[in-house]
């Protein structure tokens, strides 16, 4: 099969490699031709635009900052879309606009997927990042094989948009739990805690999580390095916000989360990493949440595995293959 790639930043760049790592037949396209160029030197092919890359690729995958990049990619390669051809989104985007470009790409004869990954950039180097895939069965068997290269853990959700809205909900908690870590820390060091007797206290515990194991670590470093930006985690947790209002549910947390980082964005900027939300309280209270010994970067030190699918519980393999 032949693939496109459209959006070589933090993660689909990483994405991208681990395809052209395993051997994939793979284009490119991106905004930036430092790293077009990049992807060339490594021996893949670069088109010139997205039209011409829906016009090569039987799939064509998108990873993009917003809603709004992915619908103008989308009017470009439309034209081009026929009977056969997948589109594949694995931004982290509003499922009312997937579902509505999707449905553009369904009527035209061709397949589309929501697939957003969920991991951080790290495992996304690695192919050990989790994959989420809404769309319908059989589009899912055919894609299986390339996502499995993509991700280690592959879950179908659902029909086309339901990936989507599960993937808002993950990084709305993965964000709670950040800025819960940050209160955390900040209060342990006001405490007279040591910092690295803390971070081991919390990951030894029932206090612990993926966002403590891995992001606490650049956090305590002062690198505060996830290659993740405030205004990207304010789009995800107001994505999360608008499907809880369209839902009639009437969050408390979520409002303060928006809040917080509507000031971090303030006074850091939107592309401050997502991770120097903690310097509101290094600045409230006068104290320094560093200590030694921590990383400045997340690694993966997982080696890569071929991916598999995973179910929920109760849908073993053979009850998913009784209703398909």
């Amino acid at each position: 099969m032949r693939i496109g790639f459209i959006g070589l930043g933090n993660v689909g760049g990483k994405l991208a490699g681990s395809l052209l790592r395993n051997g994939h037949d793979l284009q490119v396209h991106d905004l930036n031709r430092e790293v077009r160029d990049g992807f060339a030197a490594r021996g893949c092919k670069v088109s010139s635009t997205p039209a011409q890359m829906m016009r090569d690729c039987e799939a064509v995958i998108t990873c993009l900052p917003s809603p709004a990049a992915s619908a103008a990619v989308m009017e470009e390669m439309l034209p081009e879309v026929a009977p056969g051809k997948i589109w594949m989104e694995m931004s982290t985007t509003d499922a009312a606009e997937i579902t509505r470009l999707g449905g553009m790409v369904i009527e035209r004869g061709g397949a589309a997927v929501d697939c957003p990954v969920s991991g951080g950039c790290h495992r996304a180097a690695t192919g050990n990042i989790s994959i989420f895939a809404g769309c319908d069965r059989a589009t899912f068997e055919r894609i299986l094989p390339l996502l499995t290269t993509l991700g280690r853990r592959v879950l179908h959700t659902g029909e086309l948009g339901s990936a989507s809205v599960l993937k808002v909900m993950t990084n709305y908690l993965a964000t709670a739990n950040l800025l819960s870590i940050c209160e955390a820390l900040v209060t342990m060091k006001a405490a007279g805690m040591d910092l690295a007797t803390t971070y081991e206290a919390i990951r030894i515990s029932s206090g612990t999580s993926f966002v403590h194991e891995t992001e606490s670590q650049v956090i305590l470093n002062g690198s505060r390095d996830i290659n993740f930006t405030m205004d990207l985690v304010m789009k995800d947790i107001g994505l999360f916000q608008s499907i809880a209002e369209r839902a009639g549910v009437p969050l408390e947390i979520s409002p303060m989360m928006i809040d917080i980082f509507r000031d971090g964005m303030a006074r850091y900027g939107a592309r401050a990493q997502s991770d120097d939300i903690i310097r509101r309280l290094e600045e409230a209270t006068g104290l320094d949440i560093t200590a030694p010994g921590f990383p400045a970067d997340m690694v993966d030190d997982e080696p890569e595995e071929p991916g598999y699918e995973v179910y929920p519980p109760g849908r073993a393999p053979e009850a998913v293959a009784k209703e398909h």
